[in-house]
């Protein structure tokens, strides 16, 4: 079992709470728009991460992440981007790769908007944790935290770090 913490457009800010909710992961995924090569070498010390870059992120970024990721954790495909769009309405960048070879779980960031959904066309997942910077148009700044197993997500929470 593997417990991960999601988090998403960060734009250079990192609350210390993120630390204390993700203490117990075993990684943490950024799905984009980090802000800073700082940020994620502080979550990279913390915790392994796996990330992607976002739209804001410059070419100190982009060398160290990539734009699309593809991995497994625990047997479960995972893909991520920042740009994704979310089932429906997937990003025309990412949709022919989504419906070609659909994740177990995918992944985007950028609306600033927590989902969660599953796509029952094509048996995928679509996480998007929100926005937990401070920069941007939402209200609340969120977190995901879930675990995976046996080609499951269980135990997903949701996690509120209070206002923009």
């Amino acid at each position: 079992m593997m417990k991960i913490g999601l988090i998403s457009d960060t734009h250079s800010y990192l609350d210390d709470a993120v630390f204390k909710h993700f203490d117990k992961c075993d990684e943490i995924w950024h799905a984009g728009d980090f802000g800073s090569l700082a940020l994620a070498d502080q979550l990279s010390s913390f915790k392994p991460l796996r990330g992607v870059y976002g739209n804001i992120d410059g070419s100190d970024l982009r060398t160290v992440y990539p734009e699309n990721i593809r991995f497994k954790c625990e047997e479960m495909t995972v893909f991520m981007t920042h740009i994704g769009g979310y089932p429906g309405r997937y990003d025309a960048r990412i949709r022919e790769e989504i419906y070609a070879n659909p994740p177990g779980i995918f992944i985007s960031g950028h609306s600033h908007i927590l989902k969660v959904i599953y796509d029952k066309k094509i048996g995928s997942l679509h996480l998007n944790p929100g926005a937990a910077g401070k920069h941007g148009w939402h209200k609340v700044r969120t977190l995901l935290r879930f675990n995976i197993s046996d080609k499951k997500i269980h135990d997903l929470e949701v996690i509120e770090l209070g206002n923009r």
